[in-house]
């Protein structure tokens, strides 16, 4: 078949979309398998009802498909599709009023409401050598969200974690952390300025790391 992709090829954006317009069925399905479970999880973490997620992601890849045409290659695949999940997301909370908007949230989890993480891990502010730093230094290779994302042993513990996170920071955190999109990509997709989404990132990732020092036994 023209335009043909294998699992080995590891193809680029350009070639998956041209295999895509030709009508190389296996194009798609690689596409599938490769980002599906990262839509349903960001839209697990919008819509917040696992069966809607699951809704948005199908829609995702029907809008994908219907807008094949109009990819112009000035943003990577990847952060296309995931436009193309917070337009359906957003849609499905406006249909849904169980749904809160996401505006709404950031807000929420950007307020002096939702501390990161407790006081007590810190050192205090007068301290005369790390004002403010943490109290135990734990092995970053242990505790860091990024870093630990790596090793297969933890990698559940971690996605775990972050499906627990308030919606907007763990989303903010999937798109970052897990599917590797820069901050302006983040604050494109979910229409949140550079500080919103750099404080929501913070938190999340204080959030896991906190969850990664108890299963290590460091710390608090």
């Amino acid at each position: 078949m023209s335009g043909e992709v294998t699992s080995t090829a590891l193809p680029g954006d350009s070639d998956l979309i041209r295999a895509l317009r030709e009508g190389a069925e296996d194009a798609f399905a690689f596409l599938v398998g490769r980002h599906h479970a990262h839509l349903v999880r960001a839209a697990t973490n919008y819509v917040r009802d696992p069966v809607a997620a699951e809704d948005v992601a199908q829609e995702t890849w029907l809008g994908f498909l219907g807008s094949l045409d109009r990819f112009e290659g000035r943003c990577s695949l990847k952060t296309w599709l995931f436009r193309i999940l917070f337009n359906k997301a957003q849609t499905r909370v406006k249909k849904d009023t169980r749904c809160v908007p996401f505006s709404t949230l950031v807000g929420e989890e950007t307020s002096g409401e939702w501390a990161s993480v407790d006081p007590s891990y810190f050192k205090e502010p007068d301290d005369a050598f790390e004002p403010g730093h943490w109290v135990e230094h734990p092995p970053a290779w242990k505790t860091d969200p990024v870093l630990i994302l790596e090793e297969t042993e933890t990698r559940e513990l971690v996605l775990k974690a972050i499906a627990e996170l308030p919606p907007a920071q763990g989303t903010v955190m999937l798109l970052r952390d897990v599917n590797g999109l820069d901050s302006a990509e983040v604050c494109n997709n979910l229409g949140i300025t550079d500080t919103n989404q750099r404080v929501l990132l913070h938190r999340a990732r204080t959030r896991v790391r906190r969850v990664l020092s108890q299963r290590y036994g460091i710390g608090h």
